[in-house]
């Protein structure tokens, strides 16, 4: 099953559970700063949104509070956003890396560590 579509908001809930386990929506909403934390309700209908999308599901509950684990992995949330990101270059990735390059955001390191982790796919056979 591909991942989910993940607004800003969604994405910032995913990352407060997988930082920090299990956990309820009051836990999920205290853990943004104090200065821009979202309202409760509003992380809370967010949660049940992402639960929805099957990115979340309800692990337990302990007295009224529900405790929230993730379903879909940190993995699987970037590639869809990395994908999307490509969608938008025209789906190849040479557009992207030129402008990454020209922008300074893509050193000579980066390239070095990109082929590596080509060649042990190559290695499995995952490339085309």
């Amino acid at each position: 099953m591909a991942a989910p579509k993940l607004t800003a908001l969604e994405l910032r809930i995913m990352e407060a559970v997988w930082k920090h386990g299990a956990c309820s929506v009051r836990e999920i909403q205290e853990s943004f700063p104090l200065a821009r934390r979202p309202a409760y309700t509003t992380v809370q209908t967010t949660v049940y949104r992402l639960e929805t999308k099957k990115a979340l599901r309800r692990a337990k509950k302990i007295s009224n509070a529900h405790i929230f684990e993730a379903v879909l992995s940190p993995h699987a949330a970037r590639g869809r956003l990395i994908d999307e990101l490509l969608n938008l270059f025209g789906g190849g990735p040479s557009l992207l890396m030129a402008h990454m390059i020209e922008s300074g955001k893509l050193a000579r390191e980066d390239i070095a560590e990109a082929e590596e982790v080509l060649a042990r796919f190559e290695r499995k056979g995952k490339t085309k």
